[in-house]
């Protein structure tokens, strides 16, 4: 199987809402999304000074799969279904998702020489 990066970008569509919108991705959205076939992890992290272009927050999950495309597929189906479930956010505001091949071996600073 080959390793992959989903990187999703993402806005709060109302700054005075701000903690909502992170308690609901934190505690539903990233719970939901790991019901995704071949998503084995997903954690989030905030840009202190983002661009214009860019999100404030970014979801990163590891994906262990040789079909990308199907993964994206089945992550659509998944937010949907959750969706249709009372599960989504009027809050996100989806700015980019972006999904990476790992083309090398995870080095790690605390185990290196």
């Amino acid at each position: 199987m080959a390793r992959w990066l989903l990187a999703i970008e993402t806005n709060c569509v109302d700054p005075s809402r701000e903690m909502e919108f992170n308690d609901w991705y934190n505690s539903i959205h990233l719970p939901d999304v790991l019901e995704t076939p071949g998503i084995l992890s997903g954690t989030r992290y905030e840009n202190m000074s983002p661009d214009e272009e860019q999100g404030r927050y970014v979801a990163l999950y590891e994906v262990d799969t040789e079909d990308m495309e199907q993964v994206l597929a089945d992550l659509w189906e998944t937010t949907t279904r959750k969706g249709e479930e009372g599960r989504w956010s009027e809050l996100v505001d989806t700015v980019s998702i972006r999904s990476y091949r790992q083309i090398t071996s995870t080095l790690d600073s605390r185990t290196q020489p």
